[in-house]
């Protein structure tokens, strides 16, 4: 299927939707949502769809020849205000329930909306506006064929740079964080991504033991844990894997207790992997990886969730965690994650991306998760 008739199946699906909520349009002002739904990538665009089919999608003039190629399908409405010209449309197109993403538009930007539709009605009747919350992220939730794709290939370019790095000696004593952050971020753009899909995280020492550490200054040591969590874009799509290695010792091997939590967050990792199933509730899939750190001592070290899905966001729909909710559906593309993190001495994250289907899920990631030496 080429890319317009995808995103025109896409808008099918949720046209189907609007319907069921008794909408006539669904104004849709995520740009993320846009490009979903449209194909359109430019930085400023909205998109009136409307149950009877005919969508308006709206952006401003230094969009025309790229909205005309990307988005040939549907009318185009060409105007600065972009979101208050389609809702004039939509007024004049007899909307009377118009949908919008109240998770997205301030709380300005929606009184601005309502003065439009006022304006527009003339002292008619003005449209009403419903929430559709979350339409078109939980739509985006499903991965289809050619999403997968892109994900493949987002994590293979980021497989790739770090077995690169790795084997010319890179990641070795004596380098700053900040300098191996900066040079695998050059390795994925040189290999082909669009952009790194995150800040890269490259944490050592007793900075593996902070979750989110950003790089700074820091010098690699001989005996610490190396941390690097990190993915690649491509196409728009994020991959995102975190792998912590040991920087070689004084005897080229690993210490006893970071070999122990070593081997305890990859025994969580296989079981938080192993419950990735069609109709898993995330939150059990959760439990199946954190009862294993919990058991062995370590429950309150694991201070995050498991994993989330990831897409045209690193982080989107579904959440798999303690406060989760939902269950899992084929197609989903999910990251499991679990650490265990000793403040002051140093940490493990194991994280992979994988796409959940009937039976086994496809493990995207494919960079060795053996406890290597460096």
């Amino acid at each position: 299927m080429n890319p317009v008739s995808r995103a025109a199946e896409r808008r099918e699906r949720l046209r189907a939707t609007a319907a069921e909520r008794g909408l006539d349009a669904v104004l849709v002002t995520n740009l993320l949502n846009v490009r979903y739904l449209t194909g359109f990538t430019g930085s400023n665009g909205a998109l009136l769809l409307r149950t009877d089919g005919a969508d308006v999608f709206g952006t401003d003039g230094r969009y025309t020849t790229q909205a005309g190629a990307q988005v040939p399908d549907v009318e185009l409405l060409v105007d600065r205000g972009t979101v208050g010209a389609l809702a004039r449309a939509a007024v004049r197109r007899g909307a009377g329930r118009i949908g919008y993403e109240s998770h997205h538009l301030t709380v300005d930007a929606l009184r601005a909306l309502e003065r439009v539709l006022a304006d527009a009605a003339e002292g008619g009747t003005v449209p009403e506006l419903t929430s559709v919350r979350r339409a078109v992220e939980d739509q985006r939730a499903i991965k289809d064929d050619a999403e997968i794709d892109a994900l493949r290939r987002a994590c293979a370019v980021a497989d790739a740079a770090l077995a690169e790095l790795a084997a010319e000696g890179a990641l070795r004593p004596g380098r700053t964080e900040l300098q191996v952050s900066r040079e695998l971020d050059a390795r994925m753009l040189a290999m082909g991504a669009e952009a790194p899909s995150f800040e890269t995280i490259v944490a050592t020492g007793a900075n593996s033991a902070i979750p989110h550490h950003r790089p700074d200054a820091t010098v690699l040591r001989e005996g610490d844990f190396l941390k690097l969590d990190f993915g690649a874009t491509v196409d728009g799509y994020h991959s995102d894997m975190t792998r912590t290695v040991v920087l070689g010792g004084p005897h080229g091997t690993a210490a006893d207790w970071q070999r122990e939590i070593y081997e305890l967050v990859a025994a969580a990792q296989a079981a938080g992997r192993a419950a990735l199933a069609v109709g898993a509730d995330v939150v059990q899939v959760d439990a199946a990886a954190r009862d294993v750190i919990a058991a062995a001592g370590h429950g309150e070290h694991f201070t995050h969730g498991l994993g989330h899905g990831v897409g045209l966001e690193i982080h989107e729909a579904p959440g798999i965690g303690q406060l989760g909710a939902g269950t899992l559906a084929a197609g989903m593309a999910v990251t499991v994650e679990p650490g265990v993190y000793l403040p002051g001495h140093g940490g493990v994250r194991i994280e992979d991306t994988l796409v959940v289907m009937d039976g086994e899920p496809e493990l995207l990631t494919l960079t060795s998760k053996e406890l290597l030496v460096l």
